[in-house]
């Protein structure tokens, strides 16, 4: 016999079984807190953004700094996120999500929501930080933070559906957001490398610092089963902006990311830098010191190449330089640009951290971006622990207090540029002493080798050598010609060249090789530091 009091008690537990939201029965199994259902849409995130920036900023310090001064590098790599709580462990969507921890280098609290629903219109629920979620030593310093108390970030893991015995979801990802609004991408080659960046803010100003904004909070939209992408909001915070982010990560062969941004200003910004890409670049076959290094090359990236608004490709070969430049490259409504790895050869780096995976990052305007300049800087570095390099998009209009940007753009995470111009392309920037081999060789004289390969150089007539059509800002050339290289490549040829210019301030140049009224490879561009 069954009693009144047990049927109203289970029919209690099936209404509220029935009026739980997508997320909280997928989770049902996972160790993860929810919090209480807000309402939530990307207008609502756009709105909040917007309100943020009408008022003074204030940077959430609301965790003891002294406890997370204490979580230091190592203390950090001890805490490990259990796959046992991954966010969509068990689905909907191939992708589990799992969360970095918080530490000395990560203070700003970032709060994580999943929503309950497809489409970004619904409801959000926190997921409560709790220290049960991660693996840490008994006596880390991480155990004294308070429940509730945020993350640092996050990754999405490979597919669970994929075949775990190759690609166990639990150990590999293939993107993480961590550190301000700093996110990456392992790519095709399966091996991280290069940044991006929701903002860049003021870099390389000589009157006022760079600011880092940071990405706050995340919320995770339920994927469709057999969907190969994952939808994230995000919203941006920082004493000069505020802004509402919405992306959507796709694992193919290579990563794509289509991101639609509302950014609003709280305070002039000098270098509005939009849509930046931040990298390595220590040295290369370029340019060396003298036993610095074992190995023949080091850098994430070695060039930076646009596809210009009215159609010219052009190559720039990353700089270490001997102190911060920054170069800007006018346009109007450019079709794209990328740093870029071009060279894919492992005996060039010969290094186990794969150097030669790097991936390469493509960034397409989606719309018209109007009038403003690719920019790139170049910071001193003499280690590869420092990402020195950042390119980005500046608008030529001024980022005043109270203003407002809406940008949508794709990124592709690729071994290639995702749009291969059908010149040849340049592969090699060579530098040495001036002069020719048996005579003396001439004081302040410098000599250049630069390398094409490409199809328009393998249809050349027998005996018929493309033209080096040469320039530079200053300084005069000699020795100017063109050959084949000598290793049997077809339609492999470099431009070689002496220069001699006088005084110590950069030096642009710009070089093509054309056959008659045939332009035959991409633009060369080059800074030259002389002394």
């Amino acid at each position: 016999m069954i009693d009144r009091r047990s049927l109203l008690i289970a029919g209690g537990a099936s209404v509220a079984l029935a009026t739980l939201g997508l997320p909280a029965r997928a989770l049902a199994a996972t160790g993860l807190k929810l919090g209480q259902p807000a309402p939530f849409s990307f207008d609502r995130l756009v709105a909040r953004a917007q309100a943020l920036a009408a008022k003074p900023f204030v940077p959430d310090v609301s965790l003891p700094a002294d406890v997370l001064n204490k979580i230091d590098y190592e203390a950090h790599g001890k805490i490990k996120f259990k796959s046992d709580d991954a966010l969509f462990r068990d689905g909907p969507g191939q992708f589990p999500v799992t969360f970095f921890h918080l530490g000395r280098y990560f203070q700003t609290p970032v709060h994580m929501f999943v929503l309950e629903n497809a489409g970004g219109d619904g409801f959000a629920r926190e997921i409560l930080y709790d220290p049960s979620y991660f693996d840490m030593p008994a006596d880390s310093p991480a155990r004294q933070l308070r429940d509730g108390a945020g993350f640092a970030g996050f990754r999405l893991q490979e597919s669970r559906l994929g075949d775990q015995a190759k690609l166990p979801w639990q150990t590999n990802d293939w993107v993480a957001f961590l550190g301000a609004s700093y996110f990456r991408s392992i790519g095709e080659l399966y091996q991280y490398g290069l940044s991006a960046r929701g903002v860049a803010l003021d870099a390389a100003m000589p009157d006022r610092a760079e600011e880092f904004p940071n990405f706050t909070r995340f919320y995770f939209e339920p994927p469709q089963d057999g969907s190969n992408s994952m939808t994230i909001y995000a919203l941006l915070e920082g004493p000069s902006i505020a802004g509402a982010y919405k992306f959507v990560l796709t694992r193919d062969k290579g990563v794509l990311m289509d991101i639609d941004t509302r950014l609003f200003l709280r305070r002039d910004i000098g270098r509005f830098g939009l849509t930046p890409l931040t990298s390595m670049y220590w040295f290369s076959e370029t340019t060396k010191q003298t036993a610095v290094d074992w190995r023949p090359e080091v850098h994430d990236s070695d060039g930076l190449a646009m596809w210009t608004g009215s159609g010219e490709r052009i190559w720039r070969p990353l700089n270490n330089p001997n102190q911060t430049r920054a170069s800007a490259f006018s346009d109007t409504n450019p079709h794209g640009f990328g740093l870029l790895q071009r060279d894919r050869n492992f005996d060039h780096y010969e290094d186990g951290v794969y150097y030669d995976r790097r991936p390469s990052l493509w960034v397409e305007p989606l719309g018209q971006w109007g009038a403003g300049s690719v920019q790139l800087i170049e910071i001193p570095t003499d280690d590869e622990i420092h990402d020195n390099v950042l390119a980005c998009w500046v608008p030529a209009a001024p980022a005043t207090a109270g203003t407002n940007v809406s940008l949508k753009y794709r990124l592709y995470w690729t071994a290639e540029e995702p749009f291969p111009s059908p010149l040849a392309r340049c592969i090699a920037t060579r530098l040495g002493r001036g002069g020719q081999p048996g005579q003396p060789r001439p004081q302040g004289v410098r000599k250049f080798m630069v390398e094409f390969i490409g199809k328009p150089l393998e249809g050349l007539p027998f005996g018929v050598k493309p033209e080096v059509v040469l320039s530079a800002s200053r300084g005069k050339f000699s020795y100017v010609f063109s050959e084949p290289v000598p290793d049997g490549v077809a339609g492999h040829w470099r431009a070689q060249f002496d220069f001699t210019v006088d005084g110590t301030d950069p030096v642009d140049m710009r070089l093509y090789l054309k056959n008659g009224d045939q332009t035959l490879t991409e633009t060369w561009l080059y800074q030259y530091q002389p002394g």
